[in-house]
């Protein structure tokens, strides 16, 4: 079973996010760039539970952002975080950081 949980905030950048989670998380958040994504950060935890920490707003083919994530346009960084088991732990923890919102949980 995959779990799937989003998080949203407009309290911090996705780099200020990521430096904030890699301190109470004790992980590396790897930069990476891609023409999809743009600029986002990738962590990897021991138990294979995945990070990612990305804008919302995505480079667009006509040279204007998409949304990532339209079903929340007020939120300008998002944390996917996808795990191959409940992770109530890490939820927990993560909401306990004020201005992260769980937007959505999704089990597959």
């Amino acid at each position: 079973m995959t779990v799937s949980n989003t998080y949203g905030t407009n309290s911090y950048t996705a780099k200020e996010l990521a430096g904030l989670l890699a301190d109470r998380l004790d992980v590396t958040f790897t930069e990476r760039e891609s023409d999809y994504l743009g600029v986002y950060f990738l962590a990897t935890l021991a138990d294979t539970t995945r990070l990612q920490i990305q804008p919302n707003a995505i480079p667009g083919d006509d040279g204007e952002d998409d949304l990532y994530d339209d079903e929340h346009p007020d939120v300008s960084v998002l944390l996917l975080i996808t795990s191959s088991a409940v992770a109530e732990p890490l939820n927990d923890e993560l909401s306990a950081i004020g201005g992260l919102t769980r937007l959505r949980s999704t089990r597959s």
